[in-house]
């Protein structure tokens, strides 16, 4: 029996991140979401550190080919408040997907982070895209395959 072992416990200061990219055409939203958040939160590194940002880049192309389940394409709703009396703002699904693609799955995998300093830090490695061109050539950014 070993009684020297030892666990490493990463610095933060050396971290190696990757770039990867994610094609969203037919994918599911919810299971594009989580698997991309996971992937910018780093849960899928060995070193993974709850309170250290280890995260990846992840790219994801195609914002308009997303799809969603059931009904939800009709009665989806996406609110939000201008700060004023009266200032509630709906949009639906449908017009948000004509006018905007790119911030259903923003707002999506960013819901999917944690609600702090770290989660906003996490957001920052998510670049979404409503084509299929992306300008991260340069980073040489792997393919993500999202099961599901």
């Amino acid at each position: 029996m070993n009684l020297n072992q030892t666990t490493t416990i990463p610095s933060g200061k050396d971290i190696q991140r990757k770039w990867f990219v994610v094609d969203a055409t037919g994918q599911t939203l919810g299971r594009l979401a989580s698997h991309a958040a996971s992937v910018l939160a780093g849960k899928l590194n060995p070193l993974y550190t709850p309170y250290i940002d280890m995260g990846d880049h992840v790219i994801v192309i195609n914002a308009e080919k997303i799809h969603v389940t059931g009904m939800k394409a009709e009665n989806k709703l996406y609110r939000r408040y201008t700060g004023f009396p009266g200032g509630l703002r709906e949009e639906s699904f449908v017009k948000l997907l004509a006018r905007r693609p790119e911030k259903i799955l923003e707002e999506a995998i960013k819901g999917m982070l944690p609600k702090s300093k770290l989660g906003r830090q996490m957001a920052t490695k998510l670049k979404v895209y409503k084509g299929a061109e992306h300008p991260h050539h340069a980073q040489q950014p792997t393919a993500l395959e999202v099961k599901g």
